[in-house]
Parts: structure tokens; sequence; C-alpha cells
């Protein structure tokens, strides 16, 4: 993965606001860092957020540091993370900004970077950065008079993303007569998607998209599913679409309620391609966290899983080391290279619904050309991350396991990139011995990391 820095995660740089890396004085850091790492003659630093409290602040003292170094920035507002991959390489520019936290509370945020091309930056690239970001001498290399960027906004920026959005991906979807649930999220696309989907005819029902600046997330979007199940089922919907606070991935639930995570979501779309004989090299990147059913109902079909770290900037490094055109991770992170370079939920949303179109074929039943295996997801939240192998009775525990189990089941315990959080995955053919296996590692893991 290369050389790990000390303030970028897997997602950019993420924390608290207003504390750390994440204050005022830092962002103005960071801007001037991006400018001298990016900044080109007549190429803005394009600048989006979500709709956090934080945003603005951060959006502003970014913007300032970059136009103290003389680069230009251009303020596209609230839009979600991918719109901003789009408009960097739509708009030319040196680079992109997202100011977003994800999934994450509202008191959180973060800062995500995309080159000139929409690609995120390798880990050696955000070290660069950092660098240059804990550089003091940065301050005197300020310019003045007419040099110092101009720092402007795009006006109408939801509603002129969701034109440019219909006219790249929406060609020829038909969607009327078709009612879509829309949990929002109250997070980057409260406006983008029920535009894009309403400009391409069906009727849509929209959750979440009244924006305070603290209810992001708050009991809604895509760690809250259960509300696009109940609303689908009440407004007779025949998809339901729930996004993330920065809109980069999708969770959704077909006619009867039923949920589909990532994994389904890549199955569905990954066997259409396949048949179509569109899938490159018939081969589709997932991360070690996706179901291993998945990898047998590709194999079935011809085709066949490589597996990435956890993070969609490493499954679209194994995409682009493979030149593979569809990857993704089992939490809604989709990628279609041929749309664009990161997890999108309104394309995933839309080639969901394409494939629902042109099958004739409602999406309980498109899922059924994969079985999953009975899977438990555990996350704890810890006062300090102690790496794993100092921590021998841990991983002795899950190695014992991982021989019972043999090829009938799996175990991955690891570190969120994001989150002070620690994540035991357990899988097994047999659901009987979901309960007891995870509760074994448990008692372990509770025994010697402190856990909140």
């Amino acid at each position: 993965m290369g050389t790990q820095s000390r303030l970028f995660g897997t997602d950019g740089i993420r924390g608290r606001a207003n504390e750390g890396a994440l204050t005022p004085e830092m962002a103005v850091a960071f801007g001037r860092a991006l400018a001298i790492q990016f900044g080109q003659p007549d190429q803005p630093l394009v600048i989006g957020r979500d709709t956090r409290i934080s945003g603005p602040m951060l959006e502003q003292a970014v913007a300032a540091g970059a136009a103290a170094m003389g680069v230009n920035v251009l303020l596209v507002g609230v839009v979600p993370t991918p719109a901003i991959a789009f408009l960097t390489r739509h708009l030319h520019g040196c680079a992109g900004l997202v100011i977003s936290a994800s999934h994450n509370p509202y008191d959180d945020n973060g800062l995500k970077i995309f080159k000139h091309d929409g690609m995120k930056c390798d880990d050696a690239l955000e070290l660069e950065i950092e660098t240059l970001m804990l550089d003091d001498s940065l301050r005197a290399k300020g310019v003045t008079g007419r040099k110092i960027g101009r720092i402007t906004a795009w006006p109408d920026s939801a509603s002129r993303y969701a034109q440019l959005a219909v006219a790249a991906y929406g060609t020829e979807l038909d969607l009327h007569g078709l009612r879509i649930v829309v949990d929002a999220g109250n997070g980057a696309a409260y406006e983008t998607t029920p535009l894009v989907l309403r400009a391409l005819g069906a009727d849509v029902l929209a959750l979440n998209i009244e924006p305070d600046g603290i209810n992001i997330n708050a009991n809604c979007g895509s760690t809250h599913p259960e509300l696009i199940q109940k609303a689908t089922l009440d407004f007779g919907a025949q998809i339901g679409l729930s996004h993330d606070g920065d809109a980069d991935r999708l969770i959704c639930c077909d006619e009867t309620g039923s949920l589909l995570d990532g994994d389904e979501m890549l199955a569905v779309i990954g066997l259409d391609l396949l048949r179509q004989g569109k899938l490159a090299k018939k081969t589709l990147v997932a991360t070690v966290m996706s179901n291993l059913g998945l990898d047998e109902c590709f194999a079935a079909a011809g085709g066949k899983i490589v597996r990435a770290g956890v993070g969609d900037r490493y499954v679209l490094e194994q995409m682009l080391a493979q030149d593979l055109n569809v990857g993704g991770e089992q939490s809604g992170h989709v990628i279609l290279r041929d749309c664009n370079t990161t997890g999108d939920g309104l394309v995933t949303a839309l080639a969901l619904l394409r494939i629902m179109r042109t099958s004739g074929k409602p999406l309980s039943q498109l899922r059924l050309g994969m079985r999953k295996y009975p899977q438990m997801l555990v996350n704890l939240k810890v006062r300090e991350r102690i790496p794993l192998d100092q921590l021998p009775e841990v991983t002795g525990t899950v190695r014992a396991i991982e021989k019972e189990l043999g090829s009938n089941g799996r175990v991955l315990l690891r570190y969120s990139g994001t989150e002070p959080k620690i994540r035991l995955l357990v899988e097994t053919r047999d659901e009987a011995l979901l309960q007891p296996t995870v509760d074994r590692i448990l008692v372990s893991i509770r025994k010697h990391l402190a856990v909140v």
C-alpha cells in the first residue's frame, strides 16, 4: 500500500471538525499544500462539500490557502463526492477537493482529494501533501497583488450537475411508470439524486432532504436502511435507494422491502455485464470483506473475482492495475469505471434501474443470481488501536477458529481506516456456527483491548 502518512487514513483526512488537522489554521495550510502540489495556470481547484455545519468553515479556509499561493478556486457548494470527481474533469480543474466525513456523525469532517483526472491520490502522494502541509515556510512563499488567486462560486451547482449527470449517465433510460424511494440522509445528494430520477421520468418519494447542518446521517441514510424498506412498501415502489452523507455509496431494497448490500448489487450489475460480454476480462474486483457467495456465483457464470484491500481507492487501484471496469465493496461503494472514477451512488442506482428496464424483471428476481453465505459483522469502538500482531491471544484465537472452519467459512479482523473501531467479520456455511464463533472472538478482544 506504500508509505503510511500520519494524517491521511484510507479515505483522506478525517476526524472531529475544528480539532487536529481539521482546524481552520490547518485547512489554510492544506490549501497552500494543494496549490503547491497541483496548481496550474487557469485551472481552478474545484471544491465541493456535504451539508455539515463545519463545511463552509473548512471550505473557506482551504480556498484562502490556495488563493494565497496564486491558485484560482471554484466553489461548487453542496454536491456528492462523485460529482467532484466528474466536475474536476469536466471543468478542467487542476485538482478536486471534497469536504465530507461520509457516513460519520455531523461533528466529524474530512478532506478528500481528486487529481485532475478524477483519480484519488495514492499513499505516497498523500505523504508529499502532508509534508507540505506541515511546512511552515510555505507562508513566506505566498503571492501578492494581481497574482492572488480568485475564489468564485459555481451557481446553481446541484441543478447544473444533475443536468450533466442525466446527459452522461441517463442516455435512453426511461423511468416513466417507476416509483422510487430515495433516502438522501440529509446529505450531499439531497437535491441531485431526486432531480436526476425525476428528469428521467420516475415518480420519486424523497426522504431526509432538509439538511440543517447537524442532521446529516442522523437516524437516516444508508446506515439506517429500515427507512427505505418501510417507505418502499408504503409507497408501492419498485426500488428504494439510500445514500450515505456524501453519496458515494448506495444501499437499496427491492420491491418487497428486502435489502441488497454492495455485494448483491455488484452481482446484479456484474452478471449482467458478463452476459453482454462487457465485463472486462470477465473479472470483477471485490474486497476481503465481500461475501464468498459472490465468488461462487461468478465462477458458475464463467467469471471470476479478485480481492482488494478495504477502501474504494484500493478497489480502484486493483481495477487500474488489471484494466478492469467494475469493482466495489460490501458497504455499497460500487465503481463503474466506464462512467466515473470513484464510488458513485447515483451511477450505481441508474445501472440497477437500467437492468430492471431492459430485462423486464423486478429487482427481487434479479438478485437471485447470488446466494449469500451467512455472515456477521461486529464493530467495536476502541480507546487505542494496538497493532494486532501485539495481541497474540486474540490472533491465536482467530487462527484456531479459521483452522476449525477450514473451507466452510472465514474470519477477518481489522481496524477501521476512518474511525476508532475494530471490525470483526465472520462468515460460515452453517448459520448455527455464526454467533458462537463471534462470541469466542469477542471475549478475547474485550480481554485485551479497551472497548468503549
